[in-house]
């Protein structure tokens, strides 16, 4: 199950088995989507994911808002405006058509939210009790309409770190629906397209470097991939990281760091530090979850490290996700 964590076995896997079987440019940029140019001139990017999260539905959202919102914000990532997705489901024998309607609804209204159409799809059912119910895969194309690379591979040492809101919301959304836990104040995922606030950063003609958002593995794993891809460093204040009161306290009495927690509607955007006030300004004004924070920044190395400067002033190295902390989490 920690294969499919998003941590270091993750990372692992795709290292020994898929990377080598599928060498190509495209795949060896470790970006949330592949950037392709075709012929005649412009540039796509292309992305695809499968969705198997458990329970199906959680509060703020179910399996079809994260199939539809997850992609659509893999290729914003790539500084692509999202347009059209397929859908492909995998049903169990069994399943109730009452409760596929519901999330074939979600996922209308959210395409519809995040400007994109799903044009194409297939269906397949296996026998009961050898499907868990539903799972989906989509995928995504969108049109690069800046001249920027934005990659891993574009980033520069000097450049600040933006993180557009707090953290840990759907990892511990869905850790309360399975668990049975209630809180004073109930936590709803983050699930949420975003589609503004990257075509706001792009309109406003910033010079944006790189974007990522933060799903399985969290914020912690999120930047030590940047970090890794782009061989440079990372540096962030861990008193700046923003977590919602009921998170941070869920966190605590389970034994988890919000850090490593998953997010469906949060990223990070990496850009010149004189232009960080007017990013921040605009994601405050676009994007879910905020206000942004300038986390920290970027340096000449060592290679591939993140560091975390604590509360009290000492650091420490910021390593990728280990094992695996909550499994089917989208």
């Amino acid at each position: 199950m920690a294969h499919g964590g998003g941590g270091s076995l993750t990372q692992d896997l795709i290292n020994r088995i898929f990377r080598p079987a599928f060498a190509n440019a495209g795949l060896e940029a470790q970006h949330d989507g592949a950037l392709l140019d075709f012929p005649g001139g412009g540039r796509l990017a292309f992305t695809t994911d499968s969705h198997v999260v458990s329970p199906l539905f959680f509060p703020g959202g179910n399996i079809g808002t994260i199939a539809v919102n997850g992609t659509v914000n893999d290729l914003c990532m790539c500084g692509a405006r999202p347009l059209w997705l397929s859908a492909g489901f995998i049903l169990e024998e069994g399943f109730e058509i009452e409760t596929l309607q519901k999330i074939v609804a979600s996922m209308k209204s959210a395409a519809e939210a995040a400007g994109v159409v799903i044009v194409t799809g297939d269906t397949k059912v296996v026998e009961r009790g050898k499907g868990d119910g539903l799972y989906i895969t989509t995928s995504g194309v969108g049109v690069i309409e800046t001249p920027l690379t934005i990659a891993p591979t574009s980033i520069r040492p000097g450049d600040a770190v933006i993180l557009s809101g707090d953290i840990g919301r759907h990892g511990m959304a869905i850790m309360a629906t399975r668990a049975g836990l209630s809180f004073e104040s109930e936590i709803e995922s983050d699930c949420a397209p975003l589609v503004a606030p990257v075509m706001a950063l792009l309109d406003a003609g910033l010079e944006i470097h790189c974007l990522r958002d933060l799903t399985r593995g969290g914020l912690a794993t999120s930047l030590v991939e940047l970090a890794e891809a782009s061989a440079l460093a990372i540096s962030i204040d861990a008193s700046l990281l923003p977590v919602f009161e009921p998170v941070g306290g869920a966190c605590e009495i389970l034994g988890l760091d919000p850090m490593y927690v998953a997010n469906e509607g949060r990223f990070v955007c990496v850009l010149p530090q004189d232009q960080a006030d007017r990013a921040l300004e605009i994601i405050a004004r676009t994007a879910p979850g905020g206000p942004p924070v300038r986390i920290g920044k970027v340096l000449d190395g060592p290679p591939g490290r993140v560091t975390q400067r604590s509360v009290i002033g000492s650091e420490r190295i910021v390593d990728r996700l280990s094992g695996e902390q909550l499994p089917r989490i989208c």
